[in-house]
C-alpha cells in the first residue's frame, strides 16, 4: 500500500518537482519527478507535468509507493575495493564493465557485483540501479562510489546533482592542443541525427563546462587531465571532439580516424580521482584510482 503525504503549497511560481524536493528532504529531485511521472502526485486533485508551476495553497497530495522486490541478480564477480564502511563503497571500475543492468547487459554488471558484495546496498536508485549515484561509460576506467544506505544515497545524489563532486580522468587525445589548459563551455543535447549520439547544440541542450590540462605530449597524440564542472552523457569524449582532439580508441566520436597500431582496444579515458562531503563523516574525502595497465602500456609505447 502506498504511502500517502499531504500538504499546501507555502510558495509560488515554483516547479513542483523543485518545490517537493525542498519540502521532502528525504526524496531527491529524480525520486520526485518519477512519481510525477507514474501520476503518484496530484495538485489540487489533478496530475502535474515535471515542469508545472505550483501556486500558493494548492493542495498537494503524495503517494510513495513501497520499495519494488529487487529483480537483478547477486553474482561473485571481484571487485576493486579502494575503500569502504557502512555508508558508502568506492571502487576501481574495470574498463570491460557496465555499470548497471539494461537492454543487452543484465548480468555481469557492476551492480550484479555490488548486490553479491554489500547485501544491504541502497534500493533507492530503483530496481535496476541500487546504490548508483553516478555512472561511467562500459569502456571508462577508474574511480566510482555507490551508496550502500539511503542516507547516503541522497547525499551523495544532491551533492552531483549541484556539482559539489570534483573529478578528475586522464585521457589520451589525438593532436596537440595550441594552449596547455583551457576551458571548454559549450552545451551539449541529444543528436538530432543519432539519439544514442551526444553532440555540441543550442537546441534541447543543458549547459556543460570541461577544464583540461596537458600533462605530456606525444607525435601526434596529448595527454590530458580533466576536470568536468558538471556530468552530462558522454560530455568529455564531446567536448574532446568539439575542440579537434577526440579521445583515442573512441569508437563513436572518432569519424574518420584510422586505427592507431599502439595496442588501443578501447578509449583512453580514465576516471583517476573523486572528492566529495560523506554523507556521515560530513568531511571532505577524495579516493584515487592508479591507472589502467592497458593506459599504461600504451603509453610506454609513445613514449618509446
Amino acid at each position: 500500500m502506498d504511502k500517502v503525504k499531504q500538504f499546501s503549497a507555502k510558495e509560488d511560481n515554483i516547479r513542483i518537482d523543485v518545490y517537493i524536493a525542498r519540502e521532502l528532504k528525504d526524496f531527491s529531485r529524480t525520486f520526485i519527478q518519477r512519481l510525477i511521472k507514474d501520476k503518484k502526485i496530484t495538485v489540487n486533485g489533478k496530475y502535474p507535468s515535471v515542469k508545472t508551476k505550483i501556486k500558493l495553497n494548492d493542495k498537494i497530495k503524495i503517494s510513495i509507493p513501497p520499495p519494488k522486490k529487487l529483480e537483478v541478480k547477486a553474482e561473485k564477480i571481484p571487485l576493486k575495493i579502494l575503500y569502504e564502511d557502512k555508508d558508502i563503497i568506492v571502487i576501481d571500475k574495470p574498463a570491460d564493465m557496465v555499470v548497471h543492468p539494461a537492454a543487452g547487459n543484465y548480468s555481469g554488471t557492476l551492480v550484479n557485483a555490488l548486490i553479491f558484495h554489500c547485501r544491504d546496498l541502497s534500493g533507492i536508485g530503483g530496481v535496476l540501479r541500487p546504490g548508483i549515484v553516478h555512472r561511467l561509460d562500459k569502456d571508462t576506467s577508474g574511480v566510482m562510489v555507490a551508496a550502500k544506505t539511503d542516507k547516503a544515497h541522497l547525499s551523495l545524489s544532491r551533492q552531483f546533482l549541484e556539482h559539489k563532486v570534483e573529478k578528475k580522468y586522464i585521457t589520451l587525445v589525438y593532436g596537440k592542443c595550441r594552449t596547455k589548459q583551457g576551458k571548454i563551455n559549450v552545451p551539449l543535447g541529444r543528436s538530432r541525427k543519432d539519439r544514442k549520439k551526444m553532440a555540441a547544440t543550442l537546441r534541447e541542450s543543458r549547459q556543460a563546462i570541461t577544464f583540461f590540462k596537458v600533462l605530456e605530449e606525444f607525435d601526434g597524440f596529448s595527454l590530458l587531465e580533466i576536470t568536468p564542472r558538471t556530468g552530462r552523457t558522454h560530455q568529455i569524449r564531446v567536448h574532446m571532439a568539439y575542440i579537434g582532439h577526440p579521445v583515442v580508441g573512441d569508437k563513436i566520436y572518432t569519424s574518420g580516424r584510422k586505427k592507431d597500431n599502439i595496442g588501443i582496444k578501447r578509449q583512453m579515458l580514465h576516471a583517476q580521482s573523486i572528492k566529495f562531503k560523506h554523507p556521515t563523516l560530513k568531511k571532505s574525502v577524495k579516493f584515487k584510482a592508479p591507472l589502467a595497465v592497458d593506459m599504461k602500456k600504451v603509453l610506454e609505447r609513445l613514449r618509446i
